[in-house]
């Protein structure tokens, strides 16, 4: 697994440069793990997002969203099984005091190490993990002195599990029997479709097999939240929970795995940058789960899971509610719980993902006069900028031209006007945002109506109509 920690680097400075990702509370000296999205990262983040739903919603015809509260009565946590599951093995240095997630301090050793011992570490490590080995797993991290990288040595505790949810109060005055009142920021977004499940279906007259997705806010209290976007405490999720008739798991998992995988080809990621990675230990819920992987700069990490997660939620809600969550079959004239297959992707991973495919460093000069170029190669339908558009001079009625082009265009896409600097240095800061098309307004413009289009990734510049700017770039939207 190749890392490039250059260019990990170069991808976080670009993004607080350009207004795509800064460091939350930044004034305050941030907050560990916690960002926000600029201009271009808001805008980045919405389309992804909103690519995601029309290509769950709209292009299904038995696939429909909804948008469930944060706040869920906390029995709901209970039966799914997160207050007395969702933790992670956790291991604390007694000199430091420094706490780790143990497969984040294995697996940050055997980065270190060549790739065949590496495998072995790795492949040890899931192989404790998966019998809930955690003497044999301590054992294990001191055998190869793996060492604490602030104390720098091997004085570790026992290994124990830590629940990552956060609670809270709910109402304006503690309880006096502390936890009546409690509740949790949900840890995951899936939990509201399943209790659900029945107003969408029924109101919705939908027949199995039919989906339920939604995109929101999860939150995590990870002890070493890392890696930039990668893992933080606050996170978006894109879920669609896909319900089916017990016994089709298999077909409708096969089925999911490799549409996901089109999916992800679809935002123009190259094919060798992605793979599946089937899981060592099965989630308590599961009979099979995927993950899709990308090759960041940090190496390949997980970005979506493809779950069977059997009827395992339906049946947990049913049981602790005291109410019926089936469904009625009438091909096979039968009641059930159905089962169901998920798809789970981290919308801050994805944009993440389209960033490290997009961020190009380029040497575009000459012998003679050489010159480079960072350049963010976004297919144009995620672009935050579409089109910028430069009147050559601010005189002689260009700048007119322009304003009307831009008001032709934005009711369409988000346009960018710039009158600044030279024609050049302008094209450079397009590049820098991924505006896949850049329009030139000049004198010729007056005379015969074209306009010069320069494209970003090849730098070619050809005349078109400017009757023709916003044909164009709609098309390459639609690609």
């Amino acid at each position: 697994m190749a890392t490039d920690q250059n260019k990990f680097q170069a991808i976080i400075s670009h993004c607080k440069e350009y207004g795509f990702i800064f460091p939350s509370s930044e004034i305050y000296d941030g907050l560990s793990a916690v960002y926000d999205y600029g201009q271009y990262g808001a805008e980045l983040k919405k389309n992804v997002r909103d690519y995601w739903w029309r290509s769950m919603t709209q292009m299904h015809d038995n696939i429909v969203g909804i948008d469930a509260a944060i706040f869920m009565h906390p029995t709901v946590w209970k039966a799914s099984g997160h207050v007395d599951n969702f933790s992670d093995p956790m291991i604390d240095n007694k000199d430091s005091k420094k706490r780790y997630r143990v497969d984040h301090l294995i697996e940050g050793y055997a980065d270190t190490l060549p790739e065949a011992e590496k495998d072995a570490v790795i492949a040890a490590m899931e192989n404790y993990l998966k019998e809930n080995d955690y003497a044999g797993l301590k054992a294990f991290i001191e055998e190869k002195k793996i060492a604490c990288a602030v104390s720098g040595t091997v004085n570790w505790t026992d290994i124990r599990q830590f629940n990552l949810m956060f609670s809270t109060e709910f109402g304006a005055v503690a309880a006096e029997n502390e936890g009546d009142n409690k509740v949790y920021l949900r840890p995951e977004t899936a939990q509201g479709i399943f209790v659900n499940f029945l107003n969408v279906q029924k109101t919705g007259r939908m027949k199995i097999p039919f989906g339920i997705a939604q995109v929101g806010k999860a939150f995590r209290n990870e002890i070493v939240a890392r890696q930039f976007v990668f893992r933080m405490r606050e996170f978006e999720q894109m879920e669609m929970q896909f319900f089916i008739r017990p016994g089709t798991q298999q077909e409708w998992y096969a089925y999911w795995k490799e549409e996901r995988m089109k999916w992800h080809k679809s935002l123009g990621l190259k094919p060798e940058h992605l793979q599946f990675h089937d899981h060592a230990k099965l989630a308590h819920y599961a009979d099979a789960a995927v993950d899709i992987e990308y090759n960041f700069p940090i190496g390949f990490k997980e970005v979506e899971g493809i779950h069977s997660r059997t009827d395992f939620d339906l049946s947990q809600h049913q049981k602790f509610s005291g109410k019926k969550l089936q469904y009625f079959d009438p091909e096979i004239n039968q009641n059930y719980v159905p089962y169901v297959i998920e798809t789970s992707i981290g919308l801050d991973r994805c944009c993440f993902m389209v960033l490290s495919e997009a961020y190009e460093e380029q040497e575009v000069g000459t012998a003679e006069k050489p010159d480079t170029r960072v350049v963010l190669k976004f297919p144009p339908k995620l672009a935050p900028i579409k089109l910028a558009v430069f009147p050559l001079t601010k005189k002689d009625g260009l700048p007119e031209i322009a304003k009307h082009l831009i008001a032709e265009c934005k009711k369409n896409f988000y346009c960018y006007y710039e009158e600044k600097d030279s024609i050049g240095k302008r094209y450079r800061r397009q590049d820098a945002i991924g505006t896949p098309f850049c329009v030139t307004v000049d004198h010729q413009t007056i005379e015969d109506g074209t306009v010069t289009v320069r494209h970003r990734d090849s730098m070619e510049q050809e005349r078109i109509p400017l009757t023709a700017v916003k044909e164009m770039v709609m098309k390459a939207m639609m690609d």
